[in-house]
């Protein structure tokens, strides 16, 4: 610290043009450092989220062997009462049930969701919008 007293009087020396030309140049040197730390620490959360949606891949690959599996074991229960053909027919209408049910529920939800305007949000634009007119009016 002992050149803080050197350093202040050099700064008092300058002139307005270049106290306004260190001032940029130490800004866009900021901004230069504060886009490397975004882009690193962007780069990190991007590894973490690859390694996560692997893990979550990984996970449903081997959820849907155990859901077979599930199948399987009510065909085979069902299979110790009927013959096994029927046992597997039944499983098989109802799972087709089950997906033609959800189907209807997520082409409802799509049509809910179309066109992606958010409404809310324009119609609250609007009125703010009339507002200012309004005041500017006055």
């Amino acid at each position: 610290m002992t050149n803080e007293p050197n350093r202040t009087e050099e700064v008092r020396q300058l002139s307005t043009g270049e106290l306004v030309g260190r001032l940029g140049e130490q800004v866009s040197h900021l901004i230069r450092d504060e886009l490397a730390l975004a882009k690193n620490e962007l780069k990190d959360k991007g590894k973490q989220a690859g390694a996560g949606a692997a893990f979550g891949g990984a996970a449903a690959v081997l959820a849907w062997f155990g859901v077979g599996a599930l199948v399987i074991t009510v065909i085979a229960a069902l299979a110790l009462a009927l013959p096994v053909w029927a046992a597997a027919l039944i499983v098989a209408v109802a799972l087709l049930a089950a997906a033609g049910g959800l189907g209807l529920l997520a082409k409802n939800k799509v049509q809910q969701a179309t066109p992606p305007i958010p409404e809310q949000a324009v119609g609250s634009t609007r009125r703010d919008v009339e507002a200012v007119k309004e005041s500017a009016h006055r």
